[in-house]
């Protein structure tokens, strides 16, 4: 049986310094300033209003923007990003997670599963910047929240709950798609949080979820580096001040825009390839 008590040196082994797991200077740099001027002047393609407590999906080609906009309340949105070509190519929040930390904004990519390890869009407008981390350790737009689901509410509560944000995104990839309901839910992947304010507690280490500060006007925007298909539900939740898996809680629609650079604005951009590694794993 292991004995509780502290070592001598329990103080010295808790003062070691941490280190960066990966370093990101040598990381592939998005051209943030030719994405952001492509963006002025750039016209808007497509939309689709995302129901409360339901999912809708959107085409994004390659050098689009997509732009996530709160227009009634505060509400957060759960959002899946497959390569529109390939389902198998999907948002990997954790390595998003590991290379640029709990929460991203402007400047940051975000990378696809392996094999394809790629940057498939690059945060390039964000309204909640202004945030921060605050007093608690909270922030906005995280990648470290799996999404609400049916299978973790029946463990803990022991019903059913249809209208969870995992339920909401397996219907609306079968229905982009025109997939049974157990093919779309293979594809459904850990999310980025759009306007979610979430960190981990200091003493226990939980993950938590605060009021999203989003108001109505505020906007997180992508720069699509590859052709993708998003898929995002606005959260049962509301703003998941109380609850994320709630017929109670106040919940608003959200609207995602496509915006298209003007004609020359991206001749010079390439798309980045799939990884490079030779997948030989040694043998």
């Amino acid at each position: 049986m292991t004995n509780p008590t502290s070592p001598v040196d329990a103080d010295a082994r808790r003062a070691v310094k941490p280190v960066i797991c990966y370093p990101t200077e040598t990381l592939p740099k998005p051209d943030l300033a030719l994405y952001q001027a492509a963006r002025v002047g750039a016209e808007k393609v497509a939309e689709v209003i995302v129901p409360p407590r339901d999912a809708a999906s959107i085409e994004v080609p390659e050098g689009h923007f997509l732009r996530i906009v709160s227009i009634e309340g505060p509400q957060v949105g759960d959002l899946d990003l497959f390569n529109s070509k390939d389902l198998s190519e999907r948002f990997y929040s954790g390595k998003t997670r590991a290379l640029h930390g709990t929460h991203v904004t402007i400047g940051d990519q975000l990378w696809s599963n392996f094999p394809f390890m790629r940057p498939i869009a690059t945060v390039v407008d964000d309204t909640l910047n202004w945030y921060g981390m605050d007093d608690f350790g909270g922030s906005v737009h995280d990648v470290i929240g799996t999404r609400c689901d049916p299978y973790t509410g029946q463990v803990l509560n022991g019903v059913d709950y249809h209208h969870c944000c995992h339920s909401n995104l397996t219907r609306a990839l079968a229905a982009a798609r025109v997939l049974p309901l157990d093919e779309a839910e293979a594809h459904v992947h850990d999310v980025l949080n759009v306007f979610m304010c979430t960190g981990f507690t200091r003493d226990t280490g939980q993950y938590f979820m605060k009021a999203s500060p989003v108001r109505p006007g505020d906007h997180f925007e992508l720069f699509a580096q590859i052709d993708l298909l998003a898929v995002m539900s606005a959260c049962p939740g509301g703003d998941c001040s109380t609850e994320h898996s709630s017929d109670a809680a106040a919940c608003y629609p959200m609207l995602m825009e496509v915006y298209k650079a003007a004609d020359g604005r991206l001749d010079d951009w390439q798309s980045p390839s799939v990884n490079g590694y030779d997948r030989s794993h040694g043998t």
